[in-house]
């Protein structure tokens, strides 16, 4: 991975913030891009602040990319919203909706198709698309982050089939509950709704899965940066879950 260039989106905490570290242990030239610049600064490592649902955020994170360290080479979409804010589907707000597809699936595919070109004109390149094990089983109010989620294994299996036969590979990881900022969100949300607190909210999560814990970022982000390595290039168009053996 010595000297690869590596665009990592939602890198300013969680999975993002820990899969960029691995990729620099590794020799990656790593650039990390989300909405917040403190917490970007905090990484340590080269940065841009943009707006990742929109195009032109999507734009400025891939050209700053390239001015600074070359052309990408390695891609992971790791930013997202999450459920927290949502509704049953017949209450669902559309603006809801529309956010969520906006930030979950809209810029997705904006970065790869920014940088995907590239990759196949150079005869190499990574992509690694985190999506949810609600990109496979649906959960109740969460008709938007479970279809956008859904939505983004299709897009990694897309471009999988798009850009395998020139080096390229595509794939998604799927993590159950992991302690993020994201999920602390929704726990206080779930929380206040049920009269409970969120570390009750927590044991129930962790009680999902056989070894009666949630995950940690690291651990997700170590899939993610085997996924990005010389090593997966057999791996292709796969939806990984990492969610400690749970069904859910």
């Amino acid at each position: 991975m010595s000297g690869r260039v590596a665009l990592v989106t939602g890198g300013g905490r969680g999975i993002g913030r820990e899969a960029a570290l691995l990729l620099a242990a590794a020799g990656a030239r790593v650039m990390v891009t989300a909405r917040t610049a403190s917490e970007l600064q905090s990484v340590g490592l080269e940065y841009v602040a943009a707006d990742l649902g929109t195009a032109a955020g999507c734009a400025l994170a891939v050209a700053e990319t390239e001015r600074r360290l070359g052309p990408v080479d390695i891609l992971v979409v790791n930013h997202g919203i999450g459920s927290a804010h949502e509704r049953l589907v017949w209450e669902q707000d559309p603006e809801v909706w529309r956010e969520t597809m906006r930030i979950n699936l809209d810029g997705p595919f904006e970065l790869a198709r920014r940088t995907v070109g590239g990759m196949c004109q150079r005869g190499f390149g990574r992509l690694v698309f985190t999506s949810s094990t609600a990109g496979e089983k649906a959960e109740r109010s969460g008709s938007a982050y479970t279809a956008s989620k859904h939505g983004l294994i299709g897009l990694s299996r897309a471009v999988a089939q798009d850009a395998g036969p020139f080096g390229v590979t595509s794939n998604a990881v799927l993590p159950g509950w992991v302690r993020t900022a994201m999920a602390e969100r929704s726990a206080q949300t779930e929380a206040a709704r049920r009269g409970i607190t969120p570390e009750a909210v927590w044991r129930e999560r962790a009680a999902i899965y056989p070894q009666n814990r949630v995950l940690e970022p690291r651990e997700v982000a170590e899939v993610i940066a085997f996924l990005c390595s010389a090593a997966a290039g057999g791996v292709n168009g796969e939806a990984i879950t990492v969610a400690l053996g749970g069904i859910w």
